[in-house]
């Protein structure tokens, strides 16, 4: 009679193991959502023309998208845009959410999510959602909320300002909160493991130019944002990345100089906790020469490659304050 088979110890774990994994395989863990909050004035709807080119109207193309990606010497840099048979990339794996003033934009990230209609235009979502995309294996989400025109120091005062408080505050944190409400019906599949606020990112800062008390207390409204925002979303550490009213470049009149020495200050002021980075933008500014909308300082002269080099700064920063969070 032959001797039965054994099975060890060592082959019963191995075979345990190998189950664990198919089953795994099967049914992975999905991942949370990751949730980026972008928020500002009309720079953070996003003014970066994309292909228009009218002679009179948008300076024959100069600085658009299209005419930035045609130099050889920048095909590298914004290769991952377009597909090998010129279509703008979609990612299926980062998605934005916009309330513009006519419409609900939301989809998989791409040009067009700005407060134009159709898709001529991007914004810092743009080149911001490429870089946090490939940096991370989870879901994103961006959420924009965002107003032209709008002051810090009045339409969107923190509540922990004196004064009342400015009803963009309100309008934003609506906004956000019924994005975070939306997730299940408007992104069932990548909401299935529930989802996370990463960070949220600031960019505003032209309008309190001209009032010489928002100058004065644009640092100390600056903090009381970050506060507020952390205290009402009930992320004590959400990271907060600002981006520099750098429109003009480096040399800009007094007013221009002290908002940017302010969001510098308050970045790095300690009450924010050490959890912020100001993102100096300067170095991205283009001449309106170069550019498709000669005359619109306010916004960048609405030159693609500025807000796409804005994007990918502030996404930077960001990724260096949520790995400082991990650790």
């Amino acid at each position: 009679m032959p001797a039965p088979h054994r099975v060890t110890p060592v082959l019963t774990l191995l075979l345990l193991c190998l189950l664990i994994d198919v089953a795994n395989a099967r049914d992975p863990r999905p991942q949370k959502l990751q949730v980026f909050i972008l928020a500002g004035q009309s720079n953070m709807q996003g003014q970066g023309v994309v292909d228009l080119d009218h002679p009179k109207h948008y300076n024959g193309g100069r600085g658009t998208l299209l005419k930035v990606m045609a130099n050889p010497a920048q095909a590298r840099r914004f290769a991952h845009v377009r597909t090998t048979d010129g279509k703008w990339v979609v990612r299926d794996d980062v998605f934005v959410r916009y309330r513009t003033g006519k419409e609900l934009k939301r989809g998989g990230l791409s040009i067009g999510f700005t407060g134009y209609p159709g898709k001529h235009h991007i914004g810092p979502e743009f080149q911001f959602g490429h870089v946090i995309g490939d940096a991370i294996t989870a879901p994103v989400l961006l959420v924009k909320t965002a107003w032209g025109g709008k002051s810090l120091h009045k339409d969107f005062r923190p509540p922990s300002a004196s004064g009342p408080t400015g009803p963009y505050y309100h309008r934003m944190l609506s906004e956000i909160h019924e994005a975070l409400a939306s997730l299940d019906k408007e992104f069932p599949e990548h909401a299935k493991g529930g989802y996370q606020l990463a960070g949220f990112v600031w960019f505003q800062g032209w309008n309190d130019m001209f009032d010489n008390k928002a100058l004065a207390e644009y640092q100390a409204n600056l903090v009381h944002l970050v506060n507020d925002v952390r205290h009402d979303l009930r992320q004590p550490g959400l990271p907060f990345v600002i981006g520099e009213l750098g429109n003009g470049g480096p040399k800009a009149n007094k007013n221009m100089l002290a908002i940017r020495a302010a969001q510098k200050a308050a970045a790095a002021h300690p009450e924010i906790g050490g959890h912020a980075a100001f993102v100096s933008t300067t170095a991205f500014a283009r001449p309106a020469k170069q550019s498709p909308n000669v005359g619109h300082g306010h916004h960048w002269f609405g030159n693609a490659e500025s807000y796409f080099l804005i994007g990918d700064a502030l996404a930077r920063a960001m990724l260096t304050l949520t790995s400082d969070n991990a650790r």
